[in-house]
């Protein structure tokens, strides 16, 4: 409400806040245990909480229940999973087998995540000259909801090898909905602060991507 007074983010909670975002993982091992009630619509508000361009918030969720549109999921992740592998320099694949990459066989609940391109709201502000900025406040909604979950003990998995296209057609999406994540969400069966594909000696992070550059 107008007139309210901020909370004020003192030390401890700035402490807090930074072990949240170096503990949120990739998570691809989960459990099978269901979520309670209620669990999955109460992290879809708080990543309504995100920022959009204009207001606009063009963020679309799909909760994937059905076990045969599940299934249908699997199989275009193996089908493009394949793909990725023979794109793979020889050297790599090896270790690519090796890497789990989708949580899609344990994950108690499955989300899809779309931009309604053809929203009205905002009227346009702010993506005259970039209009990607839709798809870019999709992303912080779902990373909203990252830490959201992640501070309640749930882990999330991006399933990021799947073709959109075959996407919105497996989950009947209208046309004006671009495809931006496939989420796991549950609880993990392993907590850790280095990304798996760290742990995996896939890639290691780069202390250089923390650089500013004046010009």
């Amino acid at each position: 409400m107008p007139g309210q007074t901020p909370p004020e983010f003192d030390k401890s909670f700035q402490e807090k806040l930074d072990s949240l975002l170096r503990w949120r993982r990739d998570v691809r091992r989960f459990r099978r245990d269901p979520l309670p009630d209620g669990t999955l619509e109460a992290l879809v508000e708080r990543a309504c909480l995100a920022p959009s361009v204009g207001n606009s918030q063009p963020w679309r969720f799909v909760r994937v229940r059905d076990g045969a549109r599940r299934a249908t999921v699997r199989a275009e992740f193996e089908r493009a999973n394949a793909d990725a592998l023979a794109a793979q320099a020889p050297e790599d694949r090896t270790t690519y087998t090796r890497l789990k990459l989708a949580g899609l066989d344990r994950a108690p609940e499955q989300i899809a995540v779309f931009c309604d391109e053809s929203t009205a709201a905002g009227r346009g502000l702010g993506r005259r000259t970039m209009p990607e900025t839709l798809r870019y406040s999709a992303v912080g909604a779902v990373f909203a909801l990252w830490l959201a979950a992640r501070a309640r003990g749930i882990g999330v998995g991006w399933v990021s090898i799947l073709e959109p296209a075959r996407m919105n057609a497996i989950l009947d999406a209208p046309a004006e909905w671009t495809f931006v994540a496939y989420l796991c969400v549950g609880y993990p069966e392993i907590e850790d602060d280095a990304p798996e594909l760290e742990r995996a000696g896939w890639q290691a992070r780069d202390e250089r991507a923390a650089r500013i550059l004046d010009r």
